[in-house]
Formats: structure tokens, sequence, C-alpha cells
């Protein structure tokens, strides 16, 4: 009975001592513990801002730069549907040269003398505006112009066969009743060499004259003797 009790007693004792040992008051961490756990959260905290990166923002100067340099590269060129580029060729007029007969007299203006002259011409219009300035023009000293250098050749008109000329000339540009005769004849010759020419008009203001210098009737038109 005893042995009983006393038993009873130790485990009471046992209990008691178990429990006061469960409820025993957890120590406070070390000044070092905090120290380094601090430590640890703050590494924590730098690596993951460390680990977000801020979106580049483009400057819309560049960008503005590069699409104009880019549209610039593209201008002046033509790129058809085929996907090759072309360029329009360039235009040129050619001048054609030929050698003419042209008409003069001589210093006592007694005859009509055949003379050959080169003109220069890009056009048919050309061609008559070429032939009649070298009518106004000499390089022998022996051979007279009939047409006076200022005589003005104001237009050119060339139509199914008919030329005709437009003139503007002054009162110190008319000749004697001889040299107007010369004159017309010199005209009429170096005209009508050239082939498609059948008929020769020649206006004086863009009047129908009846005489060119007042001593021969001046026909319209005159026409190619065959």
């Amino acid at each position: 009975m005893n042995k009983k009790l006393w038993i009873a007693a130790l485990l009471v004792t046992v209990m008691a001592v178990a429990a006061g040992c469960g409820s025993k008051p957890t120590a406070a961490p070390s000044p070092s513990q905090t120290q380094g756990a601090g430590t640890e959260n703050n590494a924590s905290e730098e690596q993951n801002e460390t680990d977000i990166t801020e979106p580049v923002t483009v400057d819309p100067e560049e960008t503005t730069t590069t699409t104009g340099t880019n549209e610039g590269s593209t201008e002046g060129t033509t790129t058809p549907p085929g996907g090759t580029s072309s360029e329009k060729p360039g235009t040129s007029e050619s001048n054609e040269k030929k050698s003419i007969d042209v008409y003069y007299t001589d210093l006592e203006e007694l005859e009509l003398h055949k003379a050959a002259a080169e003109i220069s011409y890009a056009s048919d219009d050309a061609k008559y505006k070429a032939a009649f300035a070298a009518l106004q023009q000499s390089k022998d000293d022996k051979l007279v112009p009939l047409w006076a250098k200022e005589i003005e050749l104001k237009s050119v008109q060339f139509k199914d066969g008919a030329l005709t000329l437009d003139i503007h000339m002054p009162d110190t540009a008319r000749l004697g009743a001889g040299g107007e005769v010369f004159a017309i004849d010199a005209l009429k010759q170096t005209f009508f060499q050239f082939d498609e020419v059948k008929s020769l008009d020649l206006l004086v203001d863009g009047q129908p004259s009846e005489s060119l210098m007042g001593h021969v009737d001046l026909e319209h038109p005159m026409t190619r003797s065959e």
C-alpha cells in the first residue's frame, strides 16, 4: 500500500516537472542573430530590385530622323509593278548639216552668182531660217548679199508644199530696180532647191505686198518654174 502511494507521488512530481518545462518561455534571439536575419532580408530585397528591368524608351526625334532618312533614300526613284526601277531617258535634238546653193550678186550688181553654204538645223522650219540667214551673209568679198542683215525674218510656215516667209524690211535695205530683180531671183532659186517646196509666198509685216521694194511686181505665191 505504501509502495503504491510512493509511486503515485513520484508520477505526480514527474508530470509537474514536465509541465513546467513545456511552459518555459522561449529565449529572445541575440542581437547578432537579429542583425544577421536583417542582412539576409535586405540582401533578398536588393536582389529582387536588381532583377526588375525598366522598359526602354525610344526618343521620338531619333525615330523621325530614321524614317526621314529611309523616305529620302526612296525619293526620286520609280518602281514599276515588275519591281525594277526605271528612269525616263532624256531627249536631245541633234542638228543636221547640209550644203546648199546660195545666190549673191557682184560688186557692180551686174549678175547673179551661185555659191555653196553649209547650214545646220534640227527641223524643217530651222532649215528654212538657216537658208534665209545664208542669203544675208557672204564669206567672199566679191559676192554681195542681196538680202541685207537689217531684214528681219519674222516667221516661217510650211504646209502641203507651200512655204510662207514673213519679213520686215527697213528702208535702208531697199535696192534699185536691178537689185530688186536679183533679190527675188536669189530668193526663189535658194528655196526651190528644196524638193518639198512647191510654192513660195513672201509677206511684208504679215501682208501680201504688191512690190518688195517698189520696182517689181511681187507674185503671191511664187511657183517653181519647171
